[in-house]
């Protein structure tokens, strides 16, 4: 038994190392007083690699967009490498005009100017309230700050300084081993309301000492963010900022890692379970959220297919409130998969509550309400849809819809 507790302690103290896990990352972290003039809790944060870094960047589908994103997406874009990332919650520097890239740039010349690199060498990422200038004068201060409390354990900083209204932070490290080489995956996300498949109001940052090739890893966080960041939903908006990064410094030593690799499928399989953790506890920790729901789809004709019903599903206003009320309400749900844009047969289509049978055939079966609503009442909640008899299978996560996410955001901005 001790032996178990040692290693949950040790678990949990690698968890806190999040971004700076593998070789090479540091983290720090200041209070700015962006939110709110108030330097109460921290909002500026700072991830460093000591060795560039291949970078790799999936954004927001919005086309209204932060100037942080696009200033990213084209460093990204144009050279495949970072070597630093500055961060800020409270504001998201979006539909601010010509002022808001000007801010952008000086953020990334002050960067430049602290860590001895060229502009190009930093992204950036916000997040916060949309339409209000950044405070250069309080953000350049907390750059500083932050700056000078760059630690090599500092992710736990790091993981707070980003969130806004998150209740807890997110964190992951994963590890393997490539080449004989130990590779560490580690990472840290944001993220609460504004949040719905093809990315959301989310910032995901992804750190890795392997070396892998740039348009590899690339095709290795698509894959990632496919399998997680893309499947999960809180309420349905897409927001202006969605960030996901992974960098890659090259410091555990390995052979370049790329397609033909023997270990290549085992890297891209932790570096998808690691954003799957992550986009898991965002969308357990949606605005005034009580339950994580986890919606399985099988039987459909692809796996494409199975994901759009799953994304429909656990997307559904109606669903969500069936599962805040425990109220095992099934037409929801079939419901939400009719409208998925996915092609099945409503009459060969069975659901389930947990274990729970509660729709065969596409209609209705006797089973035990009370059982069903205490699986609504768990956390997670899983509903099972069955759609055919293909192999098509995906999983997508949401969470319940209740009274507070309507007082959160109804006195976002005050």
């Amino acid at each position: 038994m001790a032996d178990r507790w040692d290693e949950m302690q040790q678990e949990e103290r690698q968890e806190w190392l999040g971004v700076t896990a593998p070789k090479g990352f540091w983290a720090g972290a200041a209070a700015a007083g962006i939110r709110d003039g108030k330097a109460e809790r921290l909002d500026v944060a700072i991830l460093y690699s000591e060795q560039p870094a291949v970078a790799a960047g999936m954004f927001t589908t919005n086309r209204v967009r932060s100037a942080a994103v696009e200033a990213t997406e084209a460093r990204i874009r144009e050279q495949r490498r970072l070597q630093a990332v500055v961060v800020n919650s409270g504001n998201a520097n979006a539909c601010t005009g010509e002022q808001g890239a000007a801010d952008v740039l000086a953020i990334q010349m002050q960067a430049a100017d602290l860590f001895g690199l060229e502009p190009d060498d930093i992204g950036v990422a916000s997040t916060g309230v949309i339409g209000v200038p950044l405070p250069m004068d309080r953000l350049s201060a907390g750059i500083e700050e932050a700056a000078k409390k760059i630690r090599d354990d500092g992710g736990r900083a790091f993981a707070e300084a980003i969130l806004t209204t998150d209740t807890y932070t997110k964190e992951v490290v994963r590890e393997l081993t490539v080449d004989g080489q130990t590779v560490r995956i580690g990472g840290a996300a944001k993220g609460s309301g504004m949040i719905h498949p093809n990315m959301a109001t989310m910032l995901a940052f992804l750190t890795t000492d392997a070396e892998v090739e740039p348009e590899a890893l690339q095709e290795a966080l698509r894959h990632a963010v496919d399998a997680s960041f893309h499947c999960i939903s809180v309420d349905g908006d897409t927001s202006t900022n969605d960030t996901v990064l992974l960098l890659a410094n090259g410091m555990a030593g390995n052979r370049p890692l790329r397609p033909d690799h023997p270990d290549w499928d085992r890297f891209v399989e932790a570096v998808t379970e690691a954003a799957i953790r992550l986009a898991k506890a965002i969308a357990r920790d949606g605005e005034g959220a009580t339950r994580l729901i986890e919606t399985r789809v099988e039987g459909a004709a692809t796996d494409e297919e199975a994901r759009r019903v799953a994304k429909a599903v656990i997307g559904s206003s109606l669903v969500k409130t069936a599962v805040y009320g425990a109220d095992p309400n099934w037409g929801r749900i079939l419901c939400a998969a009719g409208y998925a844009g996915s092609s099945f047969d409503p009459q060969n289509v069975d659901i389930y509550i947990g274990d729970i049978a509660v729709c065969r055939r596409g209609g209705a079966v006797p089973f035990d309400e009370e059982a069903a609503r205490g699986v609504l009442r768990g956390d997670p909640v899983p509903l099972r849809v069955v759609v055919g008899e293909g192999s098509g299978k995906a999983v997508a996560w949401g969470c319940d819809l209740t009274e507070r996410y309507i007082e959160i955001n109804a006195h976002y901005r005050t």
